[in-house]
Protein backbone atom coordinates (compact mmCIF):
# COMPACT_ATOMS: atom_id res chain seq x y z
CA UNK A 1 0.00 0.00 0.00
CA UNK A 2 1.42 3.60 -0.89
CA UNK A 3 1.95 5.91 1.69
CA UNK A 4 -0.22 9.14 2.38
CA UNK A 5 2.42 11.29 0.82
CA UNK A 6 3.23 9.76 -2.12
CA UNK A 7 2.46 6.69 -4.42
CA UNK A 8 -1.39 5.95 -4.60
CA UNK A 9 -3.89 6.87 -7.87
CA UNK A 10 -7.55 6.31 -6.60
CA UNK A 11 -9.66 7.69 -9.38
CA UNK A 12 -13.24 8.35 -8.90
CA UNK A 13 -15.77 8.48 -12.20
CA UNK A 14 -18.98 10.00 -10.80
CA UNK A 15 -17.50 13.84 -10.62
CA UNK A 16 -16.43 14.28 -7.21
CA UNK A 17 -13.23 14.42 -6.27
CA UNK A 18 -11.39 11.81 -4.05
CA UNK A 19 -10.26 12.20 -0.54
CA UNK A 20 -6.98 12.28 -0.37
CA UNK A 21 -5.00 10.67 2.91
CA UNK A 22 -2.06 12.90 4.04
CA UNK A 23 -2.74 15.80 1.27
CA UNK A 24 -3.19 18.44 3.31
CA UNK A 25 -0.05 17.91 4.93
CA UNK A 26 1.48 20.71 6.83
CA UNK A 27 4.02 21.98 4.84
CA UNK A 28 2.45 20.74 1.80
CA UNK A 29 2.20 22.79 -1.70
CA UNK A 30 -0.48 21.42 -3.71
CA UNK A 31 -1.25 22.51 -7.12
CA UNK A 32 -4.85 21.37 -8.50
CA UNK A 33 -4.75 21.42 -12.24
CA UNK A 34 -7.13 20.10 -14.87
CA UNK A 35 -6.39 18.88 -18.62
CA UNK A 36 -8.20 20.20 -21.62
CA UNK A 37 -8.43 19.54 -25.15
CA UNK A 38 -9.35 17.75 -28.54
CA UNK A 39 -10.23 14.31 -28.81
CA UNK A 40 -7.07 12.16 -29.43
CA UNK A 41 -4.84 15.15 -28.26
CA UNK A 42 -3.27 12.80 -25.94
CA UNK A 43 -4.35 14.32 -22.66
CA UNK A 44 -4.78 10.64 -21.21
CA UNK A 45 -1.47 9.25 -22.51
CA UNK A 46 0.20 12.51 -20.87
CA UNK A 47 -1.16 11.92 -17.47
CA UNK A 48 -0.20 8.20 -17.39
CA UNK A 49 2.76 9.64 -18.46
CA UNK A 50 3.33 11.70 -15.71
CA UNK A 51 2.34 9.07 -12.81
CA UNK A 52 4.85 6.89 -14.97
CA UNK A 53 7.78 9.01 -14.67
CA UNK A 54 6.94 10.37 -10.90
CA UNK A 55 7.08 6.73 -9.95
CA UNK A 56 3.59 7.08 -8.83
CA UNK A 57 2.01 4.08 -10.09
CA UNK A 58 1.83 0.59 -8.69
CA UNK A 59 3.98 -2.24 -10.06
CA UNK A 60 0.81 -4.47 -11.02
CA UNK A 61 -1.06 -1.66 -12.47
CA UNK A 62 2.11 -1.03 -15.06
CA UNK A 63 2.03 -4.80 -15.77
CA UNK A 64 -1.60 -4.95 -16.45
CA UNK A 65 -2.08 -1.84 -18.43
CA UNK A 66 1.53 -3.63 -20.30
CA UNK A 67 -0.55 -6.43 -20.74
CA UNK A 68 -3.56 -5.04 -22.12
CA UNK A 69 -1.61 -3.29 -24.84
CA UNK A 70 0.60 -6.01 -25.65
CA UNK A 71 -3.36 -8.07 -26.10
CA UNK A 72 -4.45 -5.00 -28.73
CA UNK A 73 -0.64 -5.29 -31.12
CA UNK A 74 0.71 -2.17 -29.69
CA UNK A 75 3.82 -2.39 -29.81
CA UNK A 76 4.29 0.19 -27.21
CA UNK A 77 2.32 0.86 -23.35
CA UNK A 78 -0.72 2.73 -23.72
CA UNK A 79 -0.44 5.12 -20.73
CA UNK A 80 -3.87 6.16 -21.24
CA UNK A 81 -5.53 2.64 -20.19
CA UNK A 82 -4.26 4.60 -16.52
CA UNK A 83 -6.53 7.23 -16.51
CA UNK A 84 -9.30 5.80 -18.85
CA UNK A 85 -11.51 4.02 -16.26
CA UNK A 86 -15.01 3.69 -17.31
CA UNK A 87 -15.99 0.66 -19.83
CA UNK A 88 -17.22 3.10 -22.35
CA UNK A 89 -13.99 5.46 -22.26
CA UNK A 90 -11.73 2.15 -23.26
CA UNK A 91 -14.06 0.68 -25.54
CA UNK A 92 -14.57 4.28 -27.40
CA UNK A 93 -10.76 5.58 -26.99
CA UNK A 94 -12.24 8.83 -25.41
CA UNK A 95 -12.28 10.58 -22.14
CA UNK A 96 -15.67 10.94 -21.11
CA UNK A 97 -16.40 11.56 -17.54
CA UNK A 98 -13.73 13.21 -14.52
CA UNK A 99 -11.53 11.10 -13.67
CA UNK A 100 -8.75 12.52 -10.46
CA UNK A 101 -6.17 11.18 -10.01
CA UNK A 102 -3.06 12.68 -7.24
CA UNK A 103 0.76 12.15 -7.21
CA UNK A 104 3.29 14.05 -5.79
CA UNK A 105 7.34 15.13 -5.77
CA UNK A 106 9.66 15.87 -3.16
CA UNK A 107 9.02 19.58 -4.43
CA UNK A 108 4.71 19.54 -4.77
CA UNK A 109 1.91 17.37 -4.25
CA UNK A 110 -0.79 17.50 -7.43
CA UNK A 111 -4.36 16.57 -8.18
CA UNK A 112 -5.23 16.58 -11.62
CA UNK A 113 -8.71 16.25 -13.45
CA UNK A 114 -8.78 14.59 -16.49
CA UNK A 115 -11.36 16.17 -18.04
CA UNK A 116 -13.06 14.95 -21.46
CA UNK A 117 -12.36 16.72 -24.75
CA UNK A 118 -15.78 16.25 -26.61
CA UNK A 119 -18.02 18.84 -27.20
CA UNK A 120 -21.04 17.21 -25.47
CA UNK A 121 -19.03 16.83 -22.42
CA UNK A 122 -18.26 20.62 -21.97
CA UNK A 123 -20.33 20.16 -18.79
CA UNK A 124 -17.37 17.72 -17.11
CA UNK A 125 -14.88 19.70 -18.01
CA UNK A 126 -16.38 22.70 -16.30
CA UNK A 127 -17.01 20.46 -13.27
CA UNK A 128 -13.60 19.24 -13.39
CA UNK A 129 -11.48 23.22 -14.05
CA UNK A 130 -13.49 24.98 -11.54
CA UNK A 131 -11.52 24.40 -8.70
CA UNK A 132 -7.78 24.48 -10.90
CA UNK A 133 -4.98 26.38 -9.98
CA UNK A 134 -3.81 25.81 -13.25
CA UNK A 135 -5.45 24.72 -17.08
CA UNK A 136 -2.93 22.60 -19.50
CA UNK A 137 -4.48 22.27 -22.91
CA UNK A 138 -3.09 20.03 -25.66
CA UNK A 139 -3.15 20.48 -28.99
CA UNK A 140 -1.79 17.96 -31.75
CA UNK A 141 1.12 19.30 -33.27
CA UNK A 142 -0.22 17.67 -36.44
CA UNK A 143 -4.06 19.46 -36.43
CA UNK A 144 -2.62 22.54 -34.14
CA UNK A 145 -5.46 24.81 -33.00
CA UNK A 146 -8.96 23.33 -33.59
CA UNK A 147 -11.93 24.68 -32.98
CA UNK A 148 -12.18 22.68 -29.63
CA UNK A 149 -9.24 23.96 -28.61
CA UNK A 150 -10.25 27.65 -28.68
CA UNK A 151 -13.41 26.32 -26.88
CA UNK A 152 -11.49 25.05 -23.54
CA UNK A 153 -9.28 27.93 -23.26
CA UNK A 154 -12.13 30.28 -23.56
CA UNK A 155 -13.71 28.17 -20.78
CA UNK A 156 -11.14 28.34 -18.87
CA UNK A 157 -10.66 31.93 -18.99
CA UNK A 158 -14.62 32.19 -18.18
CA UNK A 159 -13.74 30.44 -15.04
CA UNK A 160 -10.73 32.39 -14.11
CA UNK A 161 -7.81 29.83 -14.01
CA UNK A 162 -4.82 31.90 -13.34
CA UNK A 163 -2.27 30.08 -15.18
CA UNK A 164 -2.58 28.11 -18.51
CA UNK A 165 -0.39 25.63 -20.97
CA UNK A 166 -0.67 25.05 -23.63
CA UNK A 167 1.47 21.85 -24.65
CA UNK A 168 1.92 21.05 -28.16
CA UNK A 169 1.69 17.62 -28.00
CA UNK A 170 2.92 14.49 -30.45
CA UNK A 171 5.79 16.37 -31.61
CA UNK A 172 7.52 13.13 -32.38
CA UNK A 173 5.03 12.77 -35.57
CA UNK A 174 6.15 16.10 -37.30
CA UNK A 175 9.84 15.51 -36.87
CA UNK A 176 10.29 17.76 -33.77
CA UNK A 177 9.81 20.15 -36.31
CA UNK A 178 10.42 24.05 -34.62
CA UNK A 179 8.90 25.65 -37.38
CA UNK A 180 5.69 23.76 -36.19
CA UNK A 181 5.97 24.82 -32.47
CA UNK A 182 6.95 29.01 -33.58
CA UNK A 183 3.41 28.51 -35.59
CA UNK A 184 1.42 27.29 -32.95
CA UNK A 185 2.59 29.24 -30.23
CA UNK A 186 1.98 32.35 -32.56
CA UNK A 187 -1.44 31.33 -33.00
CA UNK A 188 -2.49 30.43 -29.96
CA UNK A 189 -0.73 33.77 -28.42
CA UNK A 190 -2.77 36.00 -30.93
CA UNK A 191 -5.53 34.34 -29.76
CA UNK A 192 -5.09 34.21 -25.85
CA UNK A 193 -5.05 38.19 -26.21
CA UNK A 194 -8.41 38.22 -26.49
CA UNK A 195 -9.13 35.79 -23.46
CA UNK A 196 -8.43 36.62 -19.42
CA UNK A 197 -5.19 34.45 -19.13
CA UNK A 198 -2.88 36.05 -16.69
CA UNK A 199 0.58 33.80 -17.31
CA UNK A 200 0.47 31.45 -20.22
CA UNK A 201 3.30 29.15 -21.01
CA UNK A 202 3.62 27.02 -24.51
CA UNK A 203 5.78 23.71 -24.86
CA UNK A 204 6.48 20.97 -27.21
CA UNK A 205 6.21 17.24 -26.03
CA UNK A 206 6.06 13.84 -26.69
CA UNK A 207 3.36 12.18 -23.76
CA UNK A 208 4.36 8.60 -25.48
CA UNK A 209 7.79 8.95 -25.61
CA UNK A 210 8.52 11.72 -22.44
CA UNK A 211 10.18 13.90 -24.43
CA UNK A 212 10.15 17.48 -22.09
CA UNK A 213 7.44 16.13 -19.55
CA UNK A 214 9.47 14.87 -17.19
CA UNK A 215 13.05 14.87 -18.93
CA UNK A 216 14.56 17.40 -21.20
CA UNK A 217 14.14 16.00 -24.96
CA UNK A 218 17.54 15.45 -26.98
CA UNK A 219 15.37 15.78 -29.97
CA UNK A 220 14.69 19.37 -29.22
CA UNK A 221 17.75 21.26 -28.59
CA UNK A 222 15.63 24.15 -29.68
CA UNK A 223 13.50 24.80 -27.19
CA UNK A 224 14.88 26.58 -24.23
CA UNK A 225 12.26 27.00 -21.87
CA UNK A 226 10.94 24.41 -18.87
CA UNK A 227 9.90 21.11 -19.28
CA UNK A 228 6.00 20.57 -18.21
CA UNK A 229 7.06 19.02 -15.09
CA UNK A 230 9.54 21.61 -13.73
CA UNK A 231 6.73 24.20 -14.76
CA UNK A 232 4.30 22.64 -12.82
CA UNK A 233 6.79 22.49 -9.94
CA UNK A 234 7.31 25.74 -9.45
CA UNK A 235 4.59 27.98 -10.67
CA UNK A 236 3.57 30.37 -7.57
CA UNK A 237 -0.11 30.06 -7.13
CA UNK A 238 -0.32 30.79 -3.58
CA UNK A 239 -0.95 34.67 -4.39
CA UNK A 240 -3.58 33.63 -6.88
CA UNK A 241 -5.94 32.89 -3.66
CA UNK A 242 -8.01 36.50 -2.14
CA UNK A 243 -5.85 36.51 1.12
CA UNK A 244 -7.53 40.44 1.82
CA UNK A 245 -11.20 39.71 2.01
CA UNK A 246 -12.15 37.21 5.09
CA UNK A 247 -14.60 34.92 4.34
CA UNK A 248 -15.39 31.85 6.46
CA UNK A 249 -18.61 30.09 4.98
CA UNK A 250 -19.76 28.22 8.00
CA UNK A 251 -20.36 24.30 7.19
CA UNK A 252 -21.22 22.86 10.58
CA UNK A 253 -21.54 23.59 14.51
CA UNK A 254 -19.23 21.60 16.86
CA UNK A 255 -20.50 20.59 20.27
CA UNK A 256 -18.91 17.43 21.46
CA UNK A 257 -21.07 15.77 24.31
CA UNK A 258 -18.40 14.92 26.58
CA UNK A 259 -17.83 15.25 29.87
CA UNK A 260 -14.33 16.89 29.16
CA UNK A 261 -15.27 19.31 26.53
CA UNK A 262 -18.85 19.79 27.38
CA UNK A 263 -18.12 23.80 26.94
CA UNK A 264 -16.56 23.73 23.73
CA UNK A 265 -18.34 25.39 21.22
CA UNK A 266 -16.87 24.95 17.34
CA UNK A 267 -17.99 26.59 13.43
CA UNK A 268 -15.89 24.07 11.11
CA UNK A 269 -15.52 25.07 7.65
CA UNK A 270 -13.35 26.05 4.91
CA UNK A 271 -11.65 29.29 4.55
CA UNK A 272 -12.67 31.07 1.26
CA UNK A 273 -10.63 34.20 1.77
CA UNK A 274 -8.47 36.12 3.97
CA UNK A 275 -6.42 35.20 6.86
CA UNK A 276 -7.87 34.50 10.44
CA UNK A 277 -5.99 35.25 13.54
CA UNK A 278 -7.34 34.78 16.95
CA UNK A 279 -7.79 38.10 18.33
CA UNK A 280 -9.36 39.49 15.00
CA UNK A 281 -12.61 41.01 15.62
CA UNK A 282 -15.19 39.63 13.01
CA UNK A 283 -19.19 39.94 11.96
CA UNK A 284 -21.41 36.72 11.59
CA UNK A 285 -23.71 37.30 8.59
CA UNK A 286 -26.75 37.39 8.01
CA UNK A 287 -27.23 38.64 11.87
CA UNK A 288 -24.86 41.20 11.60
CA UNK A 289 -23.70 40.17 15.13
CA UNK A 290 -20.04 41.11 16.19
CA UNK A 291 -17.44 39.07 18.13
CA UNK A 292 -13.80 38.13 18.21
CA UNK A 293 -12.16 35.04 17.37
CA UNK A 294 -10.47 32.81 20.56
CA UNK A 295 -9.06 30.24 18.60
CA UNK A 296 -8.26 28.43 15.61
CA UNK A 297 -8.28 24.76 16.06
CA UNK A 298 -7.38 22.25 12.87
CA UNK A 299 -8.36 18.15 13.85
CA UNK A 300 -5.08 17.92 16.11
CA UNK A 301 -3.85 21.18 17.45
CA UNK A 302 -4.29 24.79 17.75
CA UNK A 303 -2.97 26.77 14.96
CA UNK A 304 -2.42 30.63 14.77
CA UNK A 305 -3.37 31.52 11.68
CA UNK A 306 -5.79 29.77 9.04
CA UNK A 307 -5.77 30.90 5.36
CA UNK A 308 -7.43 29.88 1.83
CA UNK A 309 -8.16 26.62 1.33
CA UNK A 310 -7.49 25.27 4.81
CA UNK A 311 -10.63 23.60 6.81
CA UNK A 312 -10.31 24.91 10.16
CA UNK A 313 -12.91 25.11 13.73
CA UNK A 314 -13.22 28.85 14.54
CA UNK A 315 -13.98 29.91 18.56
CA UNK A 316 -15.40 32.68 19.44
CA UNK A 317 -15.26 34.81 22.55
CA UNK A 318 -18.82 35.16 22.53
CA UNK A 319 -22.05 33.09 22.00
CA UNK A 320 -23.64 34.27 18.98
CA UNK A 321 -26.43 32.86 17.25
CA UNK A 322 -24.28 31.10 14.72
CA UNK A 323 -25.62 28.12 12.18
CA UNK A 324 -24.40 26.67 9.28
CA UNK A 325 -24.72 28.57 5.77
CA UNK A 326 -23.70 31.88 8.13
CA UNK A 327 -20.17 33.61 6.98
CA UNK A 328 -17.95 34.80 9.38
CA UNK A 329 -16.11 38.22 7.98
CA UNK A 330 -14.61 41.56 9.05
CA UNK A 331 -16.13 44.02 10.07
CA UNK A 332 -15.06 46.95 8.00
CA UNK A 333 -15.07 44.45 5.05
CA UNK A 334 -18.23 42.52 5.09
CA UNK A 335 -19.86 40.96 1.48
CA UNK A 336 -23.18 43.03 1.04
CA UNK A 337 -26.23 40.35 1.05
CA UNK A 338 -27.42 40.18 -2.45
CA UNK A 339 -30.89 38.91 -3.72
CA UNK A 340 -30.42 40.13 -7.46
CA UNK A 341 -28.10 38.16 -9.01
CA UNK A 342 -26.17 38.18 -12.26
CA UNK A 343 -24.16 35.52 -13.48
CA UNK A 344 -22.50 33.38 -16.70
CA UNK A 345 -24.60 30.13 -16.14
CA UNK A 346 -23.03 26.87 -17.85
CA UNK A 347 -26.22 24.53 -18.54
CA UNK A 348 -25.89 21.29 -17.56
CA UNK A 349 -29.14 19.39 -18.77
CA UNK A 350 -31.20 18.41 -21.81
CA UNK A 351 -34.13 20.21 -20.54
CA UNK A 352 -32.90 23.75 -21.71
CA UNK A 353 -33.19 26.62 -19.12
CA UNK A 354 -35.74 29.27 -19.71
CA UNK A 355 -36.97 32.58 -17.86
CA UNK A 356 -39.41 32.12 -15.32
CA UNK A 357 -37.76 28.64 -14.45
CA UNK A 358 -37.58 27.99 -10.47
CA UNK A 359 -34.61 25.93 -9.13
CA UNK A 360 -32.73 25.81 -6.14
CA UNK A 361 -29.34 27.19 -5.77
CA UNK A 362 -26.63 26.00 -3.54
CA UNK A 363 -23.71 28.75 -2.83
CA UNK A 364 -20.90 27.87 -0.50
CA UNK A 365 -22.91 26.28 2.61
CA UNK A 366 -26.55 28.14 1.87
CA UNK A 367 -28.99 26.80 0.19
CA UNK A 368 -32.15 28.88 -1.38
CA UNK A 369 -34.48 28.74 -4.01
CA UNK A 370 -34.27 31.31 -7.23
CA UNK A 371 -36.02 32.47 -9.61
CA UNK A 372 -34.91 32.88 -13.64
CA UNK A 373 -35.34 36.45 -14.10
CA UNK A 374 -34.20 36.88 -17.38
CA UNK A 375 -31.29 35.29 -20.06
CA UNK A 376 -29.20 38.39 -21.36
CA UNK A 377 -27.33 36.27 -24.07
CA UNK A 378 -25.82 33.05 -24.74
CA UNK A 379 -22.23 33.21 -25.27
CA UNK A 380 -20.97 31.16 -28.41
CA UNK A 381 -17.51 30.19 -26.76
CA UNK A 382 -15.82 29.20 -30.26
CA UNK A 383 -16.52 33.01 -31.40
CA UNK A 384 -17.11 34.64 -28.72
CA UNK A 385 -20.11 36.25 -30.48
CA UNK A 386 -23.39 37.58 -27.64
CA UNK A 387 -26.51 36.17 -29.20
CA UNK A 388 -28.79 38.54 -27.49
CA UNK A 389 -31.98 37.11 -29.39
CA UNK A 390 -31.94 33.23 -27.13
CA UNK A 391 -34.46 32.80 -25.15
CA UNK A 392 -32.82 29.49 -23.51
CA UNK A 393 -29.57 27.56 -22.62
CA UNK A 394 -29.34 24.46 -24.05
CA UNK A 395 -26.92 21.45 -22.76
CA UNK A 396 -23.81 22.61 -22.21
CA UNK A 397 -24.35 25.88 -23.80
CA UNK A 398 -22.91 29.59 -21.12
CA UNK A 399 -25.40 32.68 -21.15
CA UNK A 400 -25.57 35.45 -19.01
CA UNK A 401 -28.45 35.06 -16.62
CA UNK A 402 -30.78 37.41 -14.12
CA UNK A 403 -31.65 35.24 -11.11
CA UNK A 404 -33.67 36.34 -8.44
CA UNK A 405 -32.87 34.55 -4.79
CA UNK A 406 -35.39 33.73 -1.92
CA UNK A 407 -33.02 34.74 0.60
CA UNK A 408 -29.74 37.08 0.29
CA UNK A 409 -26.49 35.72 -0.80
CA UNK A 410 -23.79 36.71 1.00
CA UNK A 411 -21.44 36.86 -2.33
CA UNK A 412 -18.46 38.15 -4.23
CA UNK A 413 -17.80 38.90 -7.83
CA UNK A 414 -16.17 35.37 -9.41
CA UNK A 415 -13.34 37.52 -10.77
CA UNK A 416 -12.15 38.59 -6.90
CA UNK A 417 -13.23 34.78 -5.06
CA UNK A 418 -13.72 32.16 -7.02
CA UNK A 419 -15.23 30.59 -3.83
CA UNK A 420 -17.81 32.86 -2.86
CA UNK A 421 -18.31 33.77 -6.65
CA UNK A 422 -19.95 30.70 -7.80
CA UNK A 423 -22.90 28.58 -6.99
CA UNK A 424 -24.46 25.43 -8.44
CA UNK A 425 -28.00 25.38 -9.62
CA UNK A 426 -30.36 21.79 -8.38
CA UNK A 427 -33.43 20.30 -9.88
CA UNK A 428 -35.95 20.89 -7.10
CA UNK A 429 -37.98 17.90 -8.08
CA UNK A 430 -34.64 15.66 -9.01
CA UNK A 431 -31.92 16.75 -6.41
CA UNK A 432 -29.87 16.67 -9.84
CA UNK A 433 -27.11 19.77 -10.36
CA UNK A 434 -28.69 21.29 -13.71
CA UNK A 435 -26.36 24.28 -13.91
CA UNK A 436 -22.49 26.06 -12.54
CA UNK A 437 -22.52 29.97 -12.34
CA UNK A 438 -20.07 32.30 -11.81
CA UNK A 439 -21.03 35.63 -10.19
CA UNK A 440 -20.54 38.98 -12.16
CA UNK A 441 -22.30 41.24 -9.38
CA UNK A 442 -25.25 40.95 -7.13
CA UNK A 443 -27.64 43.91 -5.20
Amino acid sequence: MATDSTENTTETTDGAEPTVAGLAGRNADLLRFATAGSVDDGKSTLIGRLLLDSKSIFEDQLEAVEATSASKGYDYTDLALLTDGLRSEREQGITIDVAYRYFATPSRKFIIADTPGHVQYTRNMVTGASTADLGLVLVDARQGLTEQSRRHAVILSLLRVPHLVLAVNKMDLVDFSQEVYEKIHAEFTQFATKLNIPDLEVIPISALNGDNVVTRSESMAWYSGPTLMHHLEHVHVASDRDLVDVRFPVQYVVRPKSDQHHDYRGYAGQVAGGVLKPGDEVVVLPSGMTSTIEGIDLFDREVEEAFPPMSVTVRLADDVDVSRGDMIARVKNAPQPSQDIDAMVCWMTTTPLKPRQKLAIKHTTRTARALVKDIQYRLDVNSLHRDQETKELGVNEIGRVQLRTTVPLLCDPYAQNRTTGSFILIDEATGVTVGAGMINSGT
